[in-house]
């Protein structure tokens, strides 16, 4: 379907959840006039006639829409482009997080990096400030047994093009940090 982004969660699972496929949820936005509203009006239209206990299901049905339609490309948010990448790594937890928080492991995987540190849980999430720009870089860690898993999400980003070169580097990077952990 028109512009949504690849990772969309599929007819059947979505029908499964809201009781409607996609199909059926863009011609009930359609008929809302959901094409003139913003995200914020469209997300509360679907809690308003549908039901709030939902929430996270009708920002996901929103973000579909405006893809579908135009409003919106693959990564947008209101504050920006963001995206996400992942890497399970066979070290233990400990390691992982101090990649990122020891200078001098870090430089080993991360040495073109400008940024601070804005809070940081030990073996859970850091939150970074990135570079000299608006860039914001949240940091997870999940505990997998002798694997870990770590997601970087990095977001507003200022266009698509940069969000697409920003899920590149992070995918390197992870995987170079994959290969200096795992020797």
């Amino acid at each position: 379907m028109g512009g949504l982004a690849k990772e969309r969660i599929g007819d059947a699972a979505l029908a499964a959840k809201t009781g409607k496929s996609w199909g059926e949820w863009f011609k009930i936005l359609d008929a809302a006039g959901a094409r003139d509203m913003d995200h914020k009006e469209i997300a509360a239209f679907l809690a308003k006639r549908y039901g709030a206990e939902r929430g996270w299901w009708w920002q996901m049905i929103t973000v579909g829409y405006e893809q579908e339609r135009g409003k919106r490309v693959a990564h947008e948010k209101p504050e920006g482009f963001e995206v996400s990448s992942s890497k399970t790594i066979a070290a233990p937890l400990g390691s992982l997080y101090r990649a990122w928080t020891d200078e001098n492991l870090r430089k080993r995987w991360l040495s073109d990096a400008t940024f601070s540190i804005r809070k940081a849980t030990p073996n859970k999430s850091i939150r970074i400030k990135w570079g000299e720009g608006p860039g914001r870089v949240s940091v997870m860690f999940y505990p997998k047994g002798a694997k870990n898993l770590v997601t970087v999400q990095h977001g507003k980003l200022p266009n698509a093009a940069a969000a697409k070169k920003t899920q590149a580097y992070w995918k390197e990077r992870l995987e170079q940090l994959r290969g200096i952990l795992e020797k």
